[in-house]
């Protein structure tokens, strides 16, 4: 069982519970209608602080299971792209990025490593526990060499991966911060990993907004082996 079932386990028992209390809660205001109308003000007095109490509880309930829902959230991620990597010769690779949607693209990288970036736009906390998730655009693709000298002097490989000239909500947050205010920050992440021959990469964005980049159990034999496969 993963984090996010235990999570979600007492979320859904605290709010059954609040739906519960609250129910007491209006039957508790029924009878303290009836007990005024009797005019037992003594009796109408208990019932409307046992009615107060079921409502702090109810709120304390509500509050605490979307809380806790809102945490369960922020573990999970969204599938952004998958890359698929060839060998065409050493430290150059033919990639093959795969989209959610079905949509795919070639590319042809230089390096040790790939590296996928992208530009995250994160809502404030009311936003975000309510499970409103982060936007992103992916921004590009570039190799990396593991040699520091040779990431300073070697030919480097960079690929855009936006679109020119769209309507971007991004830019429009940098531009007019007032017209988006529940927006909390803008920012970029990035994910990399080393490239080995028939290598298998999935890349996902987590709920806080950080890319996370995984391989395949077959590519991570071949990452941890000593010729790199």
């Amino acid at each position: 069982m993963d984090w996010s079932t235990l999570l979600r386990m007492p979320m859904t028992v605290l709010l059954v519970l609040a739906a519960v209390f609250l129910l007491v809660t209006l039957m508790q205001l029924v009878v303290l209608r009836r007990h005024l109308h009797n005019g037992r003000r003594l009796a109408a007095s208990w019932r409307a602080l046992l009615c107060l109490l079921c409502f702090a509880l109810t709120l304390l309930l509500a509050g605490t299971g979307v809380a806790l829902r809102g945490y369960r959230l922020l573990a999970e991620e969204t599938p952004v792209v998958d890359i698929d990597a060839h060998i065409l010769s050493p430290q150059r690779w033919a990639l093959t990025l795969s989209w959610p949607d079905g949509s795919t693209r070639q590319a042809q990288l230089s390096g040790d490593d790939w590296r996928v970036e992208a530009v995250v736009l994160k809502w404030k906390l009311p936003a975000l526990l309510a499970g409103l998730p982060p936007l992103y655009r992916l921004d590009r693709l570039s190799g990396r060499y593991d040699d520091p000298a040779q990431e300073a002097n070697a030919p480097r490989t960079v690929i855009s991966l936006g679109e020119a000239d769209t309507f971007d909500l991004l830019n429009l947050k940098k531009q007019y911060p007032q017209w988006l205010p529940e927006v909390d920050t803008l920012y970029g992440s990035g994910a990399f990993l080393p490239l080995v021959d028939q290598g298998h990469y999935s890349i996902s964005l987590m709920r806080t907004g950080a890319l996370v980049a995984r391989p395949d159990d077959a590519t991570a034999q071949r990452i941890g082996s000593p010729l790199g496969g």
